[in-house]
């Protein structure tokens, strides 16, 4: 085993301390920001990582210094035995923080586990309160179930965010009503820049982007005010007077937050990406099952963040042309 270090810095002084974990590619909704109708080209379940090759590389990196480790997809609770898994993970040493992106749509029985295992906060992702819109958006009519799990969460005493995409002609009238939730509810409402991640032939034009979020929200929410922000937050943070909860505003395509990025991504077939715009730099489950022996893996690793990309913007320089919306966030892992 390694020697664990407080903290690993990447190339550019960075330090990485927080890891998306894919657990699975699969997904029960489709949104069209994140898929096309007929779905994706699924990774076959024996080229996904197994639990055991997971809880391995979090040992490795919690021993470098990650202690956040945030579970995505696809849709995390779509993987069979997430929960036990999840209780592995938490009694790794060094492992302070567990949490987890969920749709909502299947996680409202699981969340007394979750408060068990002491999942400190879980990202729900919800981008419109319309029932109409949110089946237009998603291709399902899964909201009451989705709006269950909030409610369960909140009783809970679970922190909850609300990841809510931003997408010019789909969801702009929903802005307002989702900020709205704030006033009685202890939630973050996050609202953030589409992505090109969509799966299909090309990038989106960003006429919504962080300025004009934030404006129209200003113009609806005077008092919105902006906050300090945590080391490493990819969100803007605002509050607004007499609400029980806050607001943020994620500039993911326009790339502001960069420079204090802590983040690394592991996708459900093992490639580490540094970068959520970058196209993988490590395939760490070639290594897992080549038998690489733990400090091969660590050395690897360690390589590849002495080599991370200064921001979004050169990660995508790098990537082959046009290939950036041939993906999906289903697969890159949140």
């Amino acid at each position: 085993m390694p020697v664990a270090s407080p903290v690993l810095f990447d190339n550019h002084g960075r330090p990485l301390e927080y890891l998306r974990l894919a657990v699975t590619d699969r997904c029960n909704l489709r949104c069209f920001y994140c898929m096309p109708a007929e779905g994706i080209e699924y990774v076959p379940k024996q080229e996904l990582l197994s639990y055991e090759e997971m809880e391995r590389l979090v040992t490795l990196l919690a021993g470098l210094g990650v202690r956040k480790v945030r579970l995505t997809g696809g849709e995390p609770f779509v993987r069979r035995d997430l929960v036990p898994f999840m209780e592995r993970l938490a009694r790794i040493p060094g492992i302070d923080d567990l949490s987890l992106t969920t749709n909502g749509v299947l996680t409202a029985p699981y969340v007394p586990a979750l408060k068990q295992l002491g999942v400190k906060a879980v990202n729900l992702s919800l981008d419109t309160l319309d029932r109409t819109r949110f089946a237009r958006i998603t291709r399902r009519d899964e909201l009451p179930r989705v709006l269950d799990t909030l409610y369960a969460l909140l009783e809970a005493g679970i922190t909850v965010k609300i990841n809510a995409v931003v997408m010019g002609g789909q969801n702009i009238e929903d802005l307002v009503p989702l900020a709205g939730l704030t006033r009685e509810l202890p939630v973050d409402v996050r609202f953030i820049e589409e992505m090109p991640f969509n799966g299909g032939s090309h990038a989106p034009t960003l006429p919504w982007n962080h300025v004009r979020i934030r404006e129209h929200l200003q113009a609806h929410f005077p008092g919105l005010m902006p906050t300090a922000a945590a080391p490493g937050d990819t969100a803007s943070h605002y509050t607004i007077p007499g609400h029980a909860g806050s607001i943020g505003i994620i500039a993911a395509f326009s790339r502001t937050f960069c420079g204090t990025c802590n983040r690394i991504r592991l996708t459900a077939e093992g490639g580490l990406k540094t970068c959520l715009y970058d196209q993988g730099v490590l395939d760490v489950r070639a290594l897992l099952r080549g038998g690489a022996s733990d400090e091969v893996v660590v050395e690897a690793l360690k390589s590849a963040f002495r080599h991370r990309a200064a921001d979004g913007f050169e990660a995508e320089r790098q990537r082959p042309v046009h290939q950036l919306s041939f993906e999906s966030m289903s697969t890159i892992g949140g």
